[in-house]
């Protein structure tokens, strides 16, 4: 009987609890008012899709990056208003993933060139949003940038790698190399980078070479051959390998699909 009525006592004070809670923000009036506390998070953006990933909202730095003036400009336009349409639809690909598993994507490592046309990586997460009944209205998530991150452990601890292999991606890079580099062990360096991107040294290097080599796809005449050799590939083979394994696609394909005239093979 004891049990019970402890059970009942704790029910109670649990209910209390959320309905102090419901009073609370039933008070907002609007719940956007804590998208002001993203505004004053240094390196950080945020932004809100629906079920079409259509964008619904975003942060002022998100609106500066894509020239606009206000939210009210943004406002149901899409990734690919404003991103190259490779980078887009991997975008999108992420969002029907999210939508469709109702799983939240959290420390996903996203490298390509930033508004500057500079190489760079971004660490994003995205999380279902949902109505008061449960479904599934659209999606919302951050963006942080490398630069932002820097001085935070666990960055901190490979930052140096990081800048060494963003700067010397198109040469021959070996883990040991830049595990001495780092001062640490290779098993230490790539541990060190599983924790803090979510993938190994290697990976990393691969990924960023991918990006790079992507871009001269698109924007250059050069052979498949030319550019996996000036990045960093043994052939074209092991090129197309990798490319498939990080887009889904070959080179060739990913050439002919995004918009570069006559493909040179």
């Amino acid at each position: 009987m004891k049990k019970s009525s402890k059970k009942q006592i704790a029910s109670f004070k649990q209910m209390s609890t959320l309905t102090m809670q419901e009073q609370f923000f039933s008070q907002l009036g609007s719940t956007q008012q804590f998208r002001q506390l993203f505004e004053h998070l240094p390196g950080i953006s945020f932004f809100a899709k629906d079920t079409e990933s259509r964008l619904m909202a975003a942060s002022s730095s998100i609106l500066e990056r894509f020239g606009l003036r206000s939210e009210a400009e943004l406002i149901g336009t899409v990734d690919h208003d404003y991103f190259p349409t490779h980078v887009a639809d991997s975008f999108v690909r992420d969002d029907r993933q999210v939508l469709t598993t109702g799983e939240s994507l959290i420390n996903r490592v996203e490298v390509w060139y930033n508004e500057h046309r500079l190489l760079d990586w971004f660490v994003t997460d995205k999380l279902p949003l949902r109505n008061s009944s449960g479904d599934i209205i659209g999606l919302m998530g951050t963006v942080r940038n490398y630069e932002g991150r820097k001085s935070a452990l666990p960055y901190s601890q490979i930052s140096e790698v990081v800048d060494y292999i963003r700067r010397r991606h198109r040469g021959k890079i070996t883990v040991a190399e830049v595990a001495q580099l780092a001062g640490i062990s290779p098993r230490q360096l790539q541990r060190r980078f599983q924790d803090a991107l979510g993938m190994s040294a290697l990976d990393f290097l691969t990924k960023t070479r991918i990006q790079a080599a992507s871009d001269e796809l698109l924007n250059t005449d050069r052979s498949i051959a030319e550019i996996a050799v000036n990045f960093g590939f043994c052939d074209q083979s092991a090129f197309t390998r990798q490319f498939r394994n990080q887009t889904g696609e070959t080179p060739l394909r990913f050439r002919k699909q995004y918009g570069l005239p006559s493909p040179v093979k």
